[in-house]
């Protein structure tokens, strides 16, 4: 079942208006949130990434999308899809509304919804080989629109197709300043020694909901020190660990990247934190 503007519909019942300015322009932004039991893990945080965004896309955001409303329609569509008592990711897409070409005809929004079960509820470290390479067929632009979950995500798209032609489990992405930002499903961090960093937003990676958590959790950790500071190739092979972070795996360790393999100590840590976190916030 998709929940299309409030209303559950059966998925081959739903029909995607030739004009939607999602589908001609990537006018929209998206939310992806893992559910347990019901529960909507970081639901304030997205909600509020969420508003942002639109704000920043100059979206009218409706009278009625307040966190309750927006939070009872996601139970909803968990519950209409037999999810309410597994985990799974659920998705909320926001477009703006209406015709017209670059220039919008109104500034309205609708929005589209929809769940599938993943396989564990809390999250979990894997043991199994993660290998990155770069990806430097196109760049992230250092701006502020690509800290956003907006629908333009071709670049990830053609990322994605370079690492499974190539064998890898992700690729990590380079801005036009030449520094690594991200993975293409994910922030990342790097640890070498005690010392570890993750890149600003102001390089252009995104404003991750997981990253937020551990930009808390990591300044309670005394034996570590931290920052947000741009990232260089060159750092990647003299790290001892890297990861990546998402709202569904929670924190995944890259275990090799060209000649260089990694630990994962740090990574276990903060997992086991994180995961703290999950269950009280």
């Amino acid at each position: 079942m998709i929940n299309d503007n409030g209303t559950l519909v059966k998925k081959n019942d739903v029909t995607l208006n030739p004009m939607n300015r999602g589908l001609l322009y990537g006018d929209g932004v998206f939310e992806t949130i893992k559910a347990v039991h019901g529960k909507l893990l970081f639901w304030e945080d997205h909600y509020f990434r969420l508003m942002a965004s639109m704000r920043i896309l100059r979206m009218e955001i409706p009278m009625d999308f307040t966190p309750e409303h927006l939070e009872k329609q996601l139970v909803d569509t968990l519950q209409a899809n037999n999810l309410l008592e597994k985990p799974a990711r659920i998705r909320i897409t926001v477009y703006r509304k209406g015709g017209g070409t670059y220039l919008p005809d109104e500034r309205g929004v609708g929005y589209y919804i929809h769940a599938k079960e993943i396989a564990t509820p809390f999250y979990t470290l894997s043991d199994k080989p993660y290998e990155v390479e770069l990806y430097k067929d196109h760049y992230v632009n250092a701006d502020i629109l690509s800290t956003l979950k907006t629908t333009n995500k071709v670049l990830h798209v053609t990322g994605s197709i370079f690492a499974e032609d190539n064998a890898y489990d992700n690729c990590l992405l380079i801005n036009n300043k030449k520094s690594v930002v991200e993975a293409l499903q994910g922030n990342l961090f790097l640890v070498k020694g005690t010392h570890i960093k993750t890149p600003p937003l102001e390089d252009g990676c995104l404003r991750g909901i997981i990253r937020k958590q551990l930009l808390a959790i990591l300044p309670l950790m005394k034996e570590y020190t931290f920052e947000e500071a741009s990232i260089s190739p060159f750092e990647l092979q003299k790290a001892d660990e890297l990861f990546i972070t998402n709202t569904i795996i929670g924190i995944q360790p890259i275990t090799k990247y060209r000649k260089k393999t990694y630990t994962h100590t740090v990574t276990s840590a903060l997992l086991q934190k994180l995961n703290v976190k999950a269950r009280l916030g």
